[in-house]
């Protein structure tokens, strides 16, 4: 047998024809240690995240660098999301208060393992958006997190930049932190044990709430719990508006929104809406009050961002097919104590209400501006029940506590006792007429004679493009002009918020809703009744005839 005098290969260890990969650290034996969990002392969730966070550098911005500080709204809001019986955390906050850069954290956090001193294994956290790019944003802060630990911890990790978005941990039970967007099927069959929902308010309302629903249903499997981040919605009616206003059992709820009805640059209502300019964290105060006033000289659309973006409240930011904007109908509102008198003639403009909808009244003294707004329900279904299925909570209660709704009849407003209560408001003025629509003339006629009032001038005015493109045009001249004058009233608020114009190819205008289950009666009743009272100022006084004999 021929001897092999060939020298013999030596592999250095790890190494050789039956070695494992060892370019993994699970291939290591998945044993290799998280320096930053040796520090976490805590035993409750919220202690124990906050004790993490604490152990971050912040990854960009001015104070990139610097190890990461809580503000104490911040503190707050994680404590309340990891409290007892908890599943559902939900944060409504102006933009640039770092709430982007706070869920992120947590989302590393329970990556690592370091929200339990006995971690569930094979964590999954999802990171969801309306589309990529935005949800691109919290993954880049989990990144920038990672990139500033030592690189004995980086080590642990595996990032995923290509059609997926990911970040695995391999170390104390492993995990897998992904990115999403709203598209529901992208996540049923999943368990994650953390999910967070940012800018729940801008996501699509169909694929959104898909992707509620099946990330919802998923973490009941392993007691998961959820983030809902965002600025405030544009309306009650949005699926965030309602987490903050109707809030299931087991979700907390924190919510940085100032009272309606204060200038854009009142600064302290800024600082409501943005707790972290006085903590350091995103714009200061002076650059708030100043965009303000560069949205108040701007006026429009850029006015309308900055209340909903900056203020954080309910305000649309499209502007192009609304009636008039919350600015400019706030303008027209004064104290009650400087309301002008009802001196003059009286215009009482209606809406007739359907089988189950408002009717409304407006009542308008053209000689001095006066303006006055009442609103009915019938009785069934209730105020309360009705507003849940509206999605607008308890408004219609709030408004009936006001004295702006009231309610009449039961399944129907029967209009001719309607018209004769509303009338009775008015302590002894006879309307110098009624203006309302021509669609409904059979009804108005019953009513007033029902009412009494079959000798007041009707004026029939339709809501098609001819006479409601005259009347929106004769309406915003009159409240631009500063010609009419309202106590505050909820009920005129949101009409005129939830009521938008159709433009035909001419350029007329036309009322509508701006979602279905909005409610503009109000809002149709004072623009035909302050059309009405232009048109009567604007005819000059006939002289009398001279007679001859």
């Amino acid at each position: 047998m021929k001897k092999d005098n060939r020298t013999p290969i030596a592999y250095l260890p790890g190494f050789g024809p039956n070695a494992a990969d060892l370019s993994k650290p699970e291939d290591r034996g998945g044993t290799v240690p998280f320096s930053l969990l040796q520090k976490i002392r805590g035993k409750s969730r919220g202690v124990r995240a906050i004790q993490f966070l604490g152990l971050l550098s912040v990854p960009e911005g001015k104070k990139a660098g610097k190890p990461l500080k809580l503000a104490d709204f911040q503190r707050k809001f994680v404590k309340g999301t990891f409290s007892k019986n908890i599943m559902v955390g939900v944060l409504s906050i102006g933009r640039g208060n770092a709430k982007t850069a706070l869920s992120s954290g947590i989302a590393l956090a329970e990556l690592v393992g370091a929200l339990e001193e006995n971690p569930q294994p094979k964590r999954e956290i999802i990171l969801a958006a309306r589309n990529r790019d935005q949800a691109k944003t919290a993954f880049n802060f989990v990144v920038g997190y990672y990139e500033a630990l030592p690189e004995a911890d980086q080590g642990l990790f595996t990032i995923r930049r290509g059609s997926k978005l990911e970040v695995e941990f391999h170390s104390n039970g492993g995990g897998l932190l992904r990115v999403i967007a709203a598209d529901g099927k992208s996540v049923l069959g999943g368990a994650p044990t953390l999910a967070i929902m940012d800018e729940r308010a801008a996501w699509e309302r169909e694929k959104g709430d898909n992707l509620e629903n099946a990330i919802l249903s998923g973490l009941g499997k392993r007691d998961g719990r959820a983030l809902i981040i965002s600025t405030s919605a544009p309306d009650d009616a949005n699926t965030f508006s309602r987490w903050m206003d109707e809030p299931p059992p087991g979700t907390y709820v924190q919510e940085h929104r100032p009272p309606m009805g204060l200038p854009a640059d009142d600064l302290e209502s800024l600082l409501i809406a943005n707790p972290g300019a006085a903590e350091g964290i995103g714009a200061t105060p002076e650059w708030l009050v100043a965009q303000a006033r560069r949205a108040i000289a701007r006026g429009g659309s850029a006015l309308s961002s900055f209340r909903n973006l900056n203020r954080n409240e309910r305000v649309s930011s499209e502007d192009r097919s609304v009636l008039v904007t919350v600015d400019e109908w706030m303008s027209a509102e004064v104290d009650p104590d400087q309301l002008p008198p009802r001196d003059g003639p009286c215009i009482l403009g209606i809406d007739l209400g359907g089988s189950r909808s408002m009717s409304a009244a407006a009542f308008y003294w053209p000689d001095t501006g006066r303006l006055e707004a009442l609103g009915t329900f019938p009785s069934f279904p209730s105020l309360a029940d009705r507003g849940a299925s509206d999605g607008v909570s308890d408004r219609y209660c709030q408004m009936h506590e006001r004295g702006e709704l009231s309610v009449m009849g039961e399944n129907t407003v029967p209009p001719g006792r309607w018209l004769a209560e509303i009338v009775r408001q008015l302590d002894g003025i006879q309307p110098q007429c009624i203006v309302g629509d021509r669609f409904r003339h059979a009804e108005f006629v019953e009513a007033m004679q029902g009412a009494g009032l079959a000798r007041v001038p009707f004026i029939w005015r339709g809501f098609g493009w001819k006479d409601s493109a005259e009347d929106i045009e004769r309406f915003r001249r009159a409240l631009f002009d500063g010609e009419v004058k309202v106590a505050p009233s909820m009920l005129l608020r949101f009409a005129f918020a939830d009521a938008i114009t159709l433009v035909d190819p001419a350029g007329n205008h036309k009322l509508a809703k701006a979602r279905s289950l909005g409610r503009i009666d109000a809002a149709a009743a004072t623009v035909v009744a302050v059309a009405q009272g232009a048109r009567m100022k604007a005819t000059p006084n006939k002289k009398a005839r001279a007679l001859w004999t």
